[in-house]
């Protein structure tokens, strides 16, 4: 009686997040801006070509690939029949299973997990309760506990999207790509990166030791955790009369942050501004658009395209403080999401130089959408994203002007120069 219980409730959970998938698909232009239902969030992630070609079996060489059947349950009765084998498995694991009782929370949120992640894309997921509140509290600029980056969770281990400025992961020497192999010593083989990323989070002040895997090196990394409020932004007049602006989250107090430091550094006359979105991981995709605003005159700042082959387009919103001075965009691998959408429209536009190193490459865009039953949130990719000039971004990410890498013996030295080629190009002119 309960596993029947149980099946009518997952059968349902199933169908609502089907339906969720459809509407999303239809209605993405209205979920731009954050509010209790839905986010719209670009993330350390995403672009391949929007209309993917049919996944097609292995073929012996001479021989024509076959593509693989899709299959869809299209009535509630072909729903019921798909479903029997995972009915027959739920069963036979209650039945057979080793080590009784077995926790049916856990694999129903494993199941889900699983439902997401056989779509293949990375950045469509679930989040257990605890990660889809930490999630939120990063983009509303509150306060959580923890080592401050922002990570990659689906794939094999967890991956380093870049240290949130200042924080213990950055003061460690967490950088962009680094992986995460195991945790005070356990290895993290095989386990779910949502699973892992508990492990890394705990009270403030207790140490967490990180295995991190960087290229062919693996180190240890010791964090002592703390509360993190997650930045926006910092800014200074520079020797030279140069502006700067380092931007670190897209979040939703970044606008009103960059507008109010665009105001005060302005008002001294710069001959030029430096707008820094290293190690910047992304965030919401109205923020994006809000802020590319600031130093487009007009046009089109990205365009979204859709599985089907249809665009939606953004174009700037008028009003821009900064759409003369002089500008350099500084970008690293830790550049992404949202981030590469305010820096690929003014390459674009040949608005500003980039400077830096090629960054993250990520080019979908996600929506994030609480469970109704407060069970966590999923994460789904409603869409991909393209610069003005229809240039995709995904795993391929954006070639500066002008590169300048930033090594570790600079790190050492306490040496940037990617932030003095920003200077010196200022002061060529």
């Amino acid at each position: 009686m309960e596993n029947k219980v149980l099946r009518s409730c997952l059968l349902v959970l199933g169908a609502v997040l089907l339906l969720s998938a459809t509407f999303l698909s239809g209605c993405a232009v209205g979920t731009i801006l954050p509010n209790d239902v839905f986010q719209q969030i670009t993330d350390i992630t995403d672009s391949v070509d929007v209309v993917e070609p049919t996944p097609q079996a292995t073929a012996l060489p001479g021989e024509t690939p076959v593509p693989t059947q899709v299959v869809q349950a299209e009535t509630p009765e072909e729903l019921e029949e798909l479903f029997k084998p995972f009915w027959e498995s739920w069963n036979l694991l209650h039945e057979n299973y080793v080590d009784q009782p077995l926790d049916d929370l856990a694999l129903m949120r494993g199941a889900i997990q699983g439902m997401l992640a056989a779509t293949g894309d990375q950045h469509t997921s679930y989040m257990n309760p605890d990660q889809f509140a930490q999630a939120n509290a990063e983009m509303g600029g509150e306060e959580y506990t923890g080592i401050g980056a922002w990570v990659n969770t689906s794939g094999e281990y967890i991956e380093i999207v870049s240290p949130m400025k200042y924080s213990p992961a950055e003061k460690a020497g967490l950088r962009a790509k680094d992986l995460v192999i195991a945790i005070n010593g356990e290895d993290m083989t095989g386990i779910p990166g949502d699973l892992a990323l508990q492990k890394i989070l705990g009270p403030a002040g207790e140490a967490v030791t990180l295995t991190i895997r960087r290229g062919e090196e693996i180190m240890d990394i010791t964090i002592v955790r703390e509360k993190i409020t997650v930045p926006a932004v910092d800014y200074q007049m520079l020797e030279g009369d140069i502006a700067y602006i380092a931007l670190y989250t897209f979040n939703e107090l970044a606008t009103d942050q960059v507008r109010a430091a665009l105001k005060e550094l302005l008002a001294q006359n710069p001959k030029g501004l430096i707008f820094d979105l290293r190690n910047n991981g992304g965030g919401l995709l109205v923020t994006s658009i809000e802020i590319a605003s600031e130093f487009i005159s007009d046009g089109i700042v990205m365009y979204e395209e859709y599985g089907d082959g249809t665009r939606d387009s953004y174009r700037v919103q008028p009003g821009g403080m900064a759409t003369e001075i002089p500008l350099v965009i500084l970008i690293n691998e830790g550049t992404a999401s949202a981030s590469e959408i305010v820096a690929g429209a003014i390459q674009d536009y040949g608005r500003g130089t980039l400077i830096g190193v090629t960054s993250y490459g990520k080019g979908s865009v996600q929506n994030w959408i609480p469970l109704r039953t407060e069970a966590g949130g999923v994460r789904i990719t409603i869409a991909r994203w393209l610069t003005p000039n229809g240039n995709q971004i995904n795993e391929v990410g954006l070639t500066p002007d002008i590169e300048v890498p930033y090594t570790q013996e600079d790190v050492d030295a306490d040496r940037d120069p990617q932030l003095d080629a920003a200077i010196e190009f200022f002061n060529q002119k």
